[in-house]
């Protein structure tokens, strides 16, 4: 009974058509160029293949060139455009047309009788801030990255609790940061320090933590720190001359790169400074920007050129450190 299937079957067989290596081909035409393109189905197609994937390569990286190009150009439109408009405002009287320098003037000159202008919040807001990104650094300093250390060797669960309460400021806005710190900074003014500007480094603090912290922490994870230190006091080095002679050497970049974030934040504040009634640069740009707005824009011109030198100063010092210790 089982023998008609199995002859049907290879009677329909037999009757198919021979399907060779070309009618294979020829299939892979249909369903895409792609696919025939990467599935060479005979020699004249490998032969093919090989002179066209250096020409594929070529034009995919043209693409991708150009899309490149186009992406820096369009950021750099993005972030130029804006500066050079600030820059035409200082040098163009806005309702007169007349070209001058009068601003750019006043400021190295540190005048600006002419303009009618009291130059001395200006500088007042400068002081106060250059005084302000130093103090703030080194508190940062002095009070993260010990402890980050001593919990990185000795308490990864601590040092979690660390990373959270340092990252905390994050999430809170800066005027709920403010509303929580005008009954302390109202006491400190009154009964323990003063109303001076410089005392705004506690709250600067706060706010540089979580940018310090994430910098800090990419140098430690970088590094063998538990091996670097277990050595060192296996041959004798004290605690502080581990730390400051094998710690501090091989975290000098995330060092740096923490410093240079808390005085970009540090010279941009404006918000905690303003709402708690002292004076920065920021705020002395805004008080300034009420009598002459072209000297206010070109101040904050300079505070941008001053952070951009700062950035490359220190990517030089560091890219000089790194020279010097690979030739060693």
């Amino acid at each position: 009974m089982a023998v008609k299937p199995v002859a049907h079957a290879i009677a329909q067989k037999s009757s198919c058509p021979v399907r060779n290596e070309s009618d294979h081909a020829a299939e892979r035409d249909v369903s895409g160029a792609g696919a025939a393109t990467l599935v060479p189905t005979g020699r004249n197609d490998r032969q093919k293949l090989g002179r066209d994937v250096p020409r594929l390569r070529a034009r995919r990286l043209r693409q991708q060139n150009i899309i490149k190009f186009v992406i820096i150009a369009l950021t750099l439109l993005f972030l130029l455009v804006p500066l050079l408009a600030m820059l035409l405002f200082t040098v163009r009287q806005p309702l007169s047309g007349q070209w001058s320098f009068s601003a750019w003037h006043a400021i190295f000159t540190g005048n600006g009788d002419d303009l009618g202008t009291d130059m001395t919040v200006l500088w007042q807001g400068v002081r106060i801030s250059l005084a302000l990104c130093l103090i703030t650094v080194a508190i940062m300093l002095v009070l993260l990255l010990p402890v980050m250390v001593m919990t990185y060797l000795n308490s990864p669960m601590l040092a979690t609790v660390v990373e959270w309460v340092s990252t905390l400021p994050l999430t809170i806005p800066a005027i709920v940061l403010v509303v929580g710190l005008a009954p302390i900074y109202r006491w400190l003014s009154a009964d323990l320090l003063s109303t001076n500007p410089i005392w705004l480094c506690f709250a600067y603090v706060i706010l540089v933590m979580p940018f310090a912290y994430r910098a800090l922490a990419v140098g430690m994870k970088s590094i063998d720190l538990r091996t670097l230190v277990e050595a060192s006091r296996s041959l004798g080095a004290s605690w502080s001359r581990v730390f400051f002679r094998v710690l501090i050497p091989n975290l000098w970049q995330s060092i740096l790169s923490a410093s240079f974030i808390s005085l970009a934040v540090v010279l941009g504040e404006y918000t905690v400074a303003s709402l708690l009634g002292r004076v920065n640069l920021q705020v002395a740009l805004y008080q300034l920007g009420q009598s002459n707005s072209q000297i206010s824009t070109a101040m904050a011109l300079l505070a941008l050129l001053f952070g951009i030198v700062l950035l490359v100063v220190l990517d030089i010092i560091a890219d000089s450190i790194r020279n010097r210790r690979n030739a060693s």
